[in-house]
């Protein structure tokens, strides 16, 4: 059971949970036991620089990814960092294969390949992660918190971050704006 693995959580417009309003979730596990994804488009106001610099990673001057934001992935263990990127997940010491070239890597060694400027080509590091419950995921869907669909990378990796919310509801055919997260009642 693993049908949402490697699919976008869009937020619906009701869905007022600060850790979620208006957000863009990519499912990185989905089975029986519950659910865990990365929230792709809430940055922190701190770069990957300064996050290298806290960590003691020294950083190569001139890397590409220094300036990049570093993303809120989610409510749960904002303490712990979650890299997702393209790539395989051999070449890491901790890794999750997701799809044929999709990882989630949490080990260090990753970082400090990306402050060298020899991570993988894309790549995305948030603090935290959002999980549910067995059933819990399934549940919020079903009231109209969240609609899905299959992720694309390119809006993960190469789109700006305002934009985001809106490719990831046109990726799946829907105009949000014109949905209400109450069910109909005549």
């Amino acid at each position: 059971m693993n049908k949402l693995t490697d699919h976008f959580l869009i937020a619906m417009p009701g869905l007022m949970d600060q850790n979620f309003f208006q957000s863009v979730t990519y499912i990185v596990e989905h089975s029986e036991d519950g659910a865990m994804g990365i929230v792709i488009n809430h940055p922190l106001e701190i770069t990957l620089e300064e996050m290298f610099g806290q960590l003691k990673i020294e950083a190569s001057p001139g890397t590409k990814a220094l300036g990049n934001s570093l993303y809120l992935g989610g409510p749960v263990q904002e303490d712990r960092g979650f890299v997702l990127h393209d790539g395989d997940a051999v070449t890491w010491a901790s890794s999750l294969q997701i799809e044929k070239a999709l990882c989630v890597t949490t080990s260090k060694d990753i970082l400090e390949a990306i402050a060298q400027g020899n991570g993988p080509r894309n790549s995305l590091v948030a603090l935290g992660y959002a999980g549910w419950a067995a059933g819990q995921l399934e549940r919020e869907i079903s009231e109209n918190s969240w609609l899905s669909g299959r992720a694309d990378k390119d809006i993960i990796f190469n789109l700006p971050v305002e934009k985001r919310w809106s490719a990831a509801e046109q990726l799946i055919g829907v105009d949000i704006s014109l949905l209400s997260s109450e069910a109909g009642h005549a």
